[in-house]
């Protein structure tokens, strides 16, 4: 269990889509008992510049309203190497990302466990977030429950102490 709070980061590519997804997820869980207090920072990034400052995609925040999480904003930003110093879990939305997440990780050092989110899926397989950004609304549909998932048995595993 971890003993003092932890800092998350999501990631995929435009940080758009996926990675503000997990993000608003997140964020929201930990917000709320019984986890409020064990997450000092939460935020999501992209490995690639193409939406820098850009707000999420609006279907995004669609199934985020729609879900109750109506107070997420984000600007969209790169990766930086000092992500890797701050924060305590890197979590990649698939295999390409984490790929260029642990090059990164490997030059830039650093404090942060580096994984594939969906290796906590609750399967024997990890699962990837696939991206949603040139298919339709439900996409993100399957994006936002995979995100919650992955979330509360990311949280389960770290915290097994706290009954949610």
């Amino acid at each position: 269990m971890a003993s003092d709070p932890i800092s998350v980061l999501f990631v995929c590519l435009g940080n758009i889509c996926r990675s503000t997804m997990a993000h608003g997820v997140f964020q929201s869980i930990v917000s709320k008992p019984p986890y409020q207090g064990l997450i000092k920072e939460v935020d999501s990034c992209g490995t690639g510049a193409y939406h820098i400052d850009s707000s999420p995609d609006s279907r995004t925040m669609s199934v985020l309203e729609d879900n109750g999480i109506v107070d997420y904003v984000h600007a969209a930003r790169k990766i930086h190497v000092s992500d890797f110093q701050k924060f305590d879990y890197i979590f990649a939305m698939d295999r390409d990302n984490l790929r260029d997440l642990q090059r990164i990780h490997q030059r830039a050092g650093g404090k942060a466990k580096v994984m594939l989110f969906g290796e906590f899926s609750g399967k024997k397989k990890a699962e990837e977030v696939d991206d949603p950004y040139y298919g339709g609304r439900d996409g993100f549909e399957i994006a936002y429950e995979q995100c919650v998932r992955f979330s509360k048995n990311f949280l389960k595993q770290t915290f097994p102490d706290v009954k949610s």
